[in-house]
């Protein structure tokens, strides 16, 4: 008994040595009064200064997050009606022709994904003139149709978990089924659509592949801007601006987290 308690605790401190000692050496070296990743000087705030003194790498950073914000959200409308489909209305007629359409952003490279949807672009400008050019539009519909697959499969294995004799006693009781869905469903599947929205946030927010079939002049996202800059070596700016990102998008999943428990807690 005590070799396998020993193994399991040695498992899982050695997966979360390979997880979080990237991200460890990332936060300290921000705070590294040189430039060279190689040695450590001494503790400085010089490469958060120079940061904010960045106007493109900042602007690349508004533009992502922005983007990731809407693609979420469009993802999370979409992608949540559509797994509450799948399970309560399933199977119908194209059941299995709807779910492979749904699901194959999935298993598809993001390479053919970002050249479909710029294919599209390019018809859709040729037929109507919009849009003009490849910019914001472009880059927040090839996320949103890259995260739609995630946020369905998240949410639709919550709804097949719900006990539907709660909807079925509200049904009879003589309410709609909308107001069943938003005033029952919702509430259940809450915690699910909460974490498909930061998987889709996280997933809109670290794209580089469709970004850059996508984007246009003067709309470089920060994956792309990162990317450009680290061909000649790690900047300790870059550094700084993901110790940000980490802890800020930490803080929200923490306090998704709580937010999730207390709301489990006052349904039990």
């Amino acid at each position: 008994m005590f070799p396998y308690r020993l193994f399991k605790w040695l498992a899982l401190g050695v997966g979360f040595a390979f997880l979080y000692i990237p991200i460890i050496s990332l936060i300290a070296y921000s705070f590294n009064d040189s430039a060279l990743t190689s040695s450590w000087v001494g503790f400085s705030l010089r490469w958060y200064k120079d940061l904010f003194q960045d106007e493109a790498l900042l602007r690349a950073a508004w533009l992502s997050i922005k983007i990731a914000v809407l693609s979420a959200t469009m993802a999370t409308l979409i992608g949540t009606w559509a797994g509450y489909v799948l399970v309560r209305k399933g199977p119908f007629k194209g059941f299995a022709l709807f779910i492979g359409m749904l699901n194959l952003p999935l298993v598809i490279p993001d390479v053919i994904l970002g050249i479909s949807v710029l294919l599209m672009v390019i018809e859709l400008r040729t037929i109507t003139g919009f849009p003009e050019a490849n910019g914001v539009f472009t880059i927040w519909l090839g996320h949103v149709t890259l995260c739609i697959a995630y946020v369905a499969v998240v949410v639709s294995t919550r709804v097949r978990e719900l006990d539907t004799s709660i909807e079925y006693a509200a049904l009879d009781l003589g309410a709609t089924p909308l107001k069943v869905f938003f005033s029952i469903t919702l509430p259940m599947i809450a915690p699910a659509v909460v974490s498909a929205w930061l998987l889709a946030f996280t997933l809109s927010l670290d794209d580089v592949v469709i970004a850059s079939f996508l984007n246009g002049p003067g709309y470089t996202t920060l994956p792309i801007e990162i990317f450009s800059r680290v061909r000649l070596g790690v900047k300790p700016e870059v550094n700084a601006l993901a110790t940000i990102l980490v802890v800020g998008i930490g803080a929200l999943v923490i306090i998704a987290n709580r937010i999730q428990i207390k709301k489990s807690r006052i349904t039990e």
